[in-house]
C-alpha cells in the first residue's frame, strides 16, 4: 500500500480531522539515516506530525518543526509543505534503548522531557508564522497536541505511532490529528473523548491494514464523517546538486581557490536526505569562472 493523507470533517462539520499512512515514508527515511530502532520513532513520529501540518496549508506554503529535547537525539528537524511532501533528520541516528515500562519504545527517553517544539510556517509573506511551547512528554504526540492547543488555540488531538522491527526497518507508521470546531457540542466532545480512550495505537491499527479512511471511521462512525481530499505523501528532499553548486559560487574566488589548492575537490552533505554531492578540481575551476 501507498502512503497517503485523507482530510475530512465529522459531526457535520464540527470536528476537522486527518489521518495518514506513513509506513514508506518513515521506511525512506530510516534508510537515508540509518536510525536505530528508537530514534526511528522519534523521527517518524515527528515526520507523520509534520506531513500531518503540512496538509493544513495551501499552495506553496511549507513550514518548519524542530524539536529540541535534552535527551541523546540532539534535534529532530522536519520540514514539510501542502503537495504531501516531507523530510527530516535527526542529530544523533544511532540511539536506541530497552522497551519502557508498557513495553513500547523508549521515545521519551531519547527525545527528553525538558526543551522545547518550535514551529515556523513560511506562508510567502515577509513575515514567518512562528510558535514554541516546551515540551510536556518527550513522546511527541501529546507535544504535538499542547502545541495546537497553545499556540494555535485550536482543541487537538494528535496520534502518531511507529512499530520498528528488530532489524530496525520499519514495520508500521501512521497519524491523526482531529480538531475541534468552534461551537462544538458536549455531546460530541464526550464521544471522541470516549472514542480516543478505547482505540488501539494508532501504529497498531496501521499495522493490522487499516487505510486512513478506516481509522477515521473506526474513530467517529461510519455515519459522522464525511471525506473531503486524499494526498500522496512521500519523502521528497529539495536538495540538488546545482543547488550546492551555486552556493559553492556564492562563496567567491578566494574561499573556492582555497578549496582547489588544500583540498583538490569540495564535497557537501545534506542533513535532510544524507545525499553527498562531490565537486572535482575540474568543476571547481569552471565554478571560479563564474564568480565575480
Amino acid at each position: 500500500m501507498n502512503d497517503y493523507l485523507v482530510k475530512a470533517l465529522a459531526f457535520e462539520g464540527q470536528v476537522r480531522a486527518y489521518a495518514v499512512r506513513t509506513t514508506n515514508t518513515v521506511s525512506e527515511a530510516q534508510r537515508r539515516h540509518q536510525t536505530w530502532r528508537t530514534a526511528s520513532a522519534a523521527l517518524g513520529r515527528s515526520i507523520t506530525a509534520g506531513v500531518m501540518m503540512g496538509a493544513m496549508l495551501k499552495g506553496e506554503e511549507k513550514l518548519t518543526i524542530k524539536v529540541e529535547g535534552d535527551g541523546p537525539l540532539g534535534h529532530i528537524l522536519v520540514d514539510s509543505n501542502a503537495k504531501g511532501e516531507v523530510r527530516g533528520y535527526v542529530h544523533n541516528p544511532q540511539v536506541d534503548f530497552e522497551a519502557n515500562e508498557n513495553g513500547k519504545l523508549d521515545v521519551k527517553r531519547a527525545v527528553g522531557t525538558s526543551g522545547t517544539l518550535t514551529v515556523v510556517k513560511d506562508i510567502g509573506l515577509r513575515d514567518y508564522f512562528s510558535g514554541q511551547v516546551p515540551l510536556v512528554s518527550g513522546e511527541l504526540g501529546e507535544d504535538f497536541t499542547y502545541y495546537f492547543v497553545t499556540s494555535e488555540q485550536v482543541p487537538s488531538s494528535v496520534g502518531v505511532g511507529v512499530l520498528v522491527n528488530p532489524d530496525d526497518s520499519i514495520l508500521a507508521a501512521g497519524g491523526f490529528i482531529l480538531q475541534l470546531m468552534p461551537g462544538t457540542d458536549d455531546e460530541t466532545i464526550t464521544k471522541i473523548e470516549k472514542s480516543l480512550e478505547t482505540i488501539p495505537p494508532i501504529s497498531k491499527l496501521i499495522e493490522s491494514g487499516l487505510t486512513p479512511e478506516e481509522i477515521l471511521v473506526k474513530l467517529f462512525g461510519k455515519e459522522h464523517v464525511k471525506f473531503l481530499e486524499k494526498m500522496v505523501v512521500q519523502f521528497k528532499c529539495t536538495c540538488s546538486k546545482e543547488r550546492f553548486g551555486d552556493a559553492i559560487v556564492s562563496l567567491g574566488k578566494e574561499e573556492i581557490t582555497d578549496m582547489i589548492e588544500t583540498e583538490g575537490m569540495a564535497e557537501a552533505h545534506c542533513h535532510f536526505c544524507n545525499e553527498k554531492y562531490i565537486f572535482p578540481k575540474e568543476e571547481l575551476e569552471e565554478m571560479l569562472k563564474e564568480t565575480k
